[in-house]
């Protein structure tokens, strides 16, 4: 049993929780992920790790209401536990890997969509820990759905925040800043992180690839299982079929096939939809099983 010892409603529907799993706090990485269930009939839930701390053995969780079992997940209070709590998950960030010296003198653009923002924070936080400032872009759709936004402003080089309906410092999507950066200010980016919504992902990727940016991007959205064995993640990456859970879930951006994985995340919604895409893929439609690392 994994107890939570913080939770926090940072905007409708969407909530940050603190969950004791010393074991997963000492191993992860940014990027990586856990699965969570409430009890034992529960959901499996994959969650990006938004944040950690390995001293106090706590890992932090943003998840955002969308069907019954993140519902019930909200309904949980301080004090109470989760069934099981199992990571760390997937690989970590491409940059972790990086020799240090190298990376230091590499500018790097973090842009954040909608909950995005939580799985952005912890890598923010890793390139300040170790002496590098990233300029990071925030984007929402009201000024009520912006979250992190004082966490992130503490690690941040510069903090750039867009709404879509301009209820708060501007007005735009994160494209449009993006191209403000590059375009207006001479900003030059080595690297760009971009985790969000599918669609805002695709149009930053597009934007970056007309920019010359290498881009990277988060696949976590597709996830359903968390192990590679409902094939519910499975995506075009370049000419290669990968899974976000396994193989990921951080893809070169410029590589991954959008169109084809939000067809198939449609698809896959529906009973007919999940038999149509089995017959069609074969025994290629699992990714096989996953490597479970943590608590659990």
């Amino acid at each position: 049993m994994y107890k939570i010892t913080k939770k926090e409603k940072l905007a409708d529907n969407i909530y940050l929780m603190d969950i004791e799993a010393p074991r997963v706090a000492k191993r992860c990485e940014p990027g990586q992920f856990v699965i969570a269930k409430t009890g034992e009939r529960g959901e499996r839930i994959p969650l990006t790790i938004c944040d950690y701390d390995r001293k106090k053995g706590t890992v932090t969780i943003v998840f955002q209401i969308v069907g019954a079992s993140t519902k019930k997940m909200a309904l949980l209070k301080k004090g109470d536990y989760f069934q099981d709590f199992v990571g760390p998950l997937g690989k970590m960030s491409v940059f972790i890997h990086e020799d240090l010296e190298v990376l230091k003198g590499k500018k790097v653009l973090f842009v954040a969509g909608g909950v995005g923002a939580a799985p952005v924070y912890p890598q923010v936080k890793w390139f300040r820990n170790h002496g590098m400032d990233a300029d990071v872009i925030v984007g929402a759709k009201t000024r009520d759905m912006l979250i992190l936004e004082e966490q992130m402003r503490e690690v941040a080089g510069n903090l750039y925040i867009t709404t879509d309906d301009g209820s708060y410092v501007r007005k735009g999507l994160v494209t449009d800043v993006v191209k403000d950066l590059v375009q207006n200010q001479g900003k030059h980016y080595d690297l760009c992180v971009a985790i969000g919504p599918m669609i805002m992902m695709k149009f930053v990727c597009l934007l970056t690839k007309e920019l010359d940016i290498p881009t990277i991007v988060s696949m976590n959205p597709i996830m359903v299982d968390g192990t590679g064995m409902c094939g519910a993640c499975r995506l075009t990456v370049g000419n290669e079929v990968k899974f976000a859970c396994v193989d990921g879930p951080e893809f070169d951006g410029h590589l991954v096939n959008f169109d084809e994985a939000m067809k198939r995340q449609q698809m896959y919604r529906t009973q007919e939809g999940r038999e149509l895409l089995r017959l069609q893929e074969g025994d290629s439609h699992h990714g096989g099983c996953g490597y479970p690392g943590g608590d659990k």
